[in-house]
């Protein structure tokens, strides 16, 4: 299957499924299949990202990771309020991310048209470059400043991992890239690649804990976090991110990493096998399913990135947080066009 055909099969969701849900007021693409070529290949361990604008609360539409027509959907939302400016969208990196390509799947009102014309005409602007890296940068700072050492392990390892990761992101935002969510360790790889600064990569693999893990380390976590994920899939439980760990997400969710790790981009693989654990751990929890006897390997993963104690990941954290300065000075290096003084 093609990716236009992939963004053809969302397109029809939309106008016959996504229109009837309460408050709705427009979707659009997002992610990958939004960046990537029409007429690539879809790869089967991905999905298409669908983002719902949504009169009202969001947090009452529960789609999530879905199989619809041959595609793995994944269905979000969120309000309208956040769309309520060009400028409020162009200095939103994710959002900016989406909205400046032309992937709009429905626009009742006509806004999301609107907005996306000004969006792709001001995106490459210095000045909204230096806010979306700026965003990220606030962002790297609200997760690692605010880790809560008494919430369970899983949520205060996600915090620790998801702070540690957007350092990726700031790099993409700064070189008009994705900053996708699973591939993020991969896709900067090639862009550090691509401007002779592969060490770099290095240091943002040493931060993440896994630039000495063996190809085989690797794959031993990847078989463990199987077994957990399998036994997650058996469980429904309320949660954000549970149809994250369902069959029907078992493509991006473990095999993905298969991928990574065959294509000799294991230590990349890392980033998302730890997510991917949390969410497992979290959804069995929540469903009254006892973890202890699953820590054991969760623990052997987080000892090999550094990062199993609460004074581990403090300590990881703070590294983080003082490479700032530096992560700038390359973000900089990266832009595009003329000078985004300013980042930190």
């Amino acid at each position: 299957m093609r990716v236009s055909e992939a963004r053809e099969v969302a397109r029809r969701w939309t106008e016959t499924e996504g229109v009837l849900l309460l408050g709705f007021a427009g979707a659009f693409l997002q992610g990958s299949a939004l960046w990537a070529p029409a007429d690539a290949v879809h790869p089967a361990d991905s999905d298409v990202d669908v983002m719902i604008a949504i009169d009202g609360d969001p947090a009452r539409l529960p789609p999530g990771k879905f199989r619809y027509g041959g595609v793995l959907l994944e269905v979000s939302a969120m309000s309208t309020s956040r769309l309520s400016s060009p400028e409020a969208v162009l200095s939103d990196y994710h959002l900016a991310g989406n909205l400046h390509l032309p992937g709009i799947l429905a626009d009742p009102t006509g806004h999301l048209t609107a907005l996306h014309t000004e969006v792709a005409r001001r995106f490459g602007d210095n000045e909204w470059i230096q806010a979306r890296c700026t965003d990220a940068m606030n962002r790297i700072r609200d997760r690692l400043t605010t880790m809560d050492t008494t919430a369970p392990l899983p949520g205060q390892v996600t915090n620790w991992l998801f702070g540690t990761g957007v350092t990726t992101h700031v790099l993409l935002v700064a070189a008009l890239r994705n900053p996708t969510i699973r591939r993020r360790y991969t896709a900067v790889r090639e862009l550090l690649r691509e401007n002779d600064k592969l060490d770099y990569h290095e240091h943002l693999l040493h931060r993440l804990g896994s630039a000495n893990l063996t190809q085989g380390q690797v794959t031993d976590h990847l078989n463990a976090l199987t077994t957990v994920f399998d036994a997650a899939t058996a469980v429904t439980a309320d949660y954000r991110f549970a149809s994250d760990i369902t069959e029907s997400a078992r493509p991006t969710g473990i095999d993905a990493s298969h991928d990574s790790i065959a294509a000799g981009l294991h230590r990349e693989a890392v980033f998302w096998i730890v997510a991917t654990y949390c969410r497992c751990l979290t959804k069995l929890s929540l469903a009254d399913r006892p973890i202890d006897h699953r820590l054991n390997a969760f623990h052997a993963l987080l000892a090999d990135l550094g990062a199993l104690t609460a004074d581990d990941r403090r300590k990881k954290a703070d590294w983080v947080l003082a490479d700032l300065p530096g992560l700038t000075e390359i973000a900089l290096a990266l832009v595009l066009e003329g000078d985004v003084a300013g980042l930190v």
